[in-house]
């Protein structure tokens, strides 16, 4: 997809503007805000977004019938000369061929856990709106990897290395959402989450000290809390934005994704360096770092325990 750019006095502006010029509906494109259009005492600041169209064929077709799924399956399961990892593969290929996607599917590892890689043209048919596809395809083939079997066996589906991309895009907006509530002093609620990419957002914030994260909700609109050390648990949380649109801009840094008011890491030296330098001051009458303590911010341990 190309991106182009589009300004307006306010987000929902310059994308009115976008869908103009595009001749699309919402639906139709995608949309990463790089700035919020916002006054300022002399003049104000505009609007800033991408916007692209998103790269998707209509296909009009009727859906695949559950008789024909599970007609797939039996004639998978008939093939007892097959392993648990080459009868899911088998019919991962026959269903992709019912929904007529171009599409290969190969076994890449069996072991412990059963790996499938999947390699597509469209690979957006493949993974779908923050890879709700491809997890519905993995539950498909776990279930028929794990057809007879008393021992449950992990399967993994993968696309073009969504999975691993995904993961990074996760752990970071955890640390950007762990730091701004430290600075804000408030509760921070993510959007909802599956209970993988909810394990992912606990385990990236398991060594943060002053965080605790916790699940709430019920499926399939379950979601994370992240919870800083002395706010009360039962106040009401600060709801982020999505985190397509964060990871895009890397919290609120540059459109490159750099955050300049965030790190991964506490920085001490900054720390120490402000707190001598605030008591020389304080010391001579000047004026008092106090206020830039924020540059180095401590994050530590979950006490998530198993909340997913």
């Amino acid at each position: 997809m190309e991106y182009k750019e589009y300004k307006g006095k306010t987000v929902e502006e310059a994308v009115e503007l976008a869908l103009q010029e595009l001749g699309a509906t919402k639906e139709e494109v995608e949309i990463h805000v790089l700035e919020e259009g916002k006054k300022k005492l002399f003049g104000s600041v505009p609007a800033r977004v991408e916007v692209a169209k998103k790269d998707v064929e209509t296909v009009e077709e009727e859906p695949i019938s559950a008789e024909k799924m599970l007609e797939t399956l039996s004639s998978v399961e008939k093939k007892d000369v097959y392993t648990d990892g080459e009868r899911a593969v088998l019919f991962l290929e026959g269903l992709l061929r019912e929904l007529k996607v171009d599409a290969c599917t190969k076994l890449i590892k069996e072991d412990k856990k059963i790996e499938i890689e999947i390699t597509a043209n469209k690979t957006t048919f493949v993974i779908g709106k923050r890879g709700e596809v491809l997890d519905a395809l993995q539950t498909l083939a776990g279930a028929v990897a794990n057809t007879g079997r008393e021992d449950y066996k992990r399967v993994v589906v993968d696309c073009e290395n969504y999975r691993e991309k995904r993961e990074a895009t996760l752990q970071k907006l955890a640390e950007n959402l762990a730091q701004k509530a430290v600075r804000i002093q408030k509760k921070i609620k993510l959007e909802p989450m599956n209970p993988y990419e909810r394990r992912i957002i606990h385990a990236a914030l398991s060594d943060y000290e002053g965080i605790t994260t916790q699940s709430e909700g019920k499926e399939p609109h379950r979601y994370i809390v992240v919870i800083p050390d002395g706010v009360d648990p039962e106040s009401e949380p600060v709801e982020t934005r999505t985190d397509r649109e964060r990871s895009r801009q890397g919290g609120r840094g540059d459109r490159n994704g750099r955050n300049n008011r965030s790190n991964n890491k506490p920085n001490r030296d900054f720390n120490k360096y402000n707190r001598e330098k605030s008591k020389s001051s304080s010391s001579s009458g000047g004026t008092s770092l106090k206020n830039l303590d924020f540059f180095g911010t401590f994050l530590g341990n979950s006490k998530n325990g198993d909340n997913e």
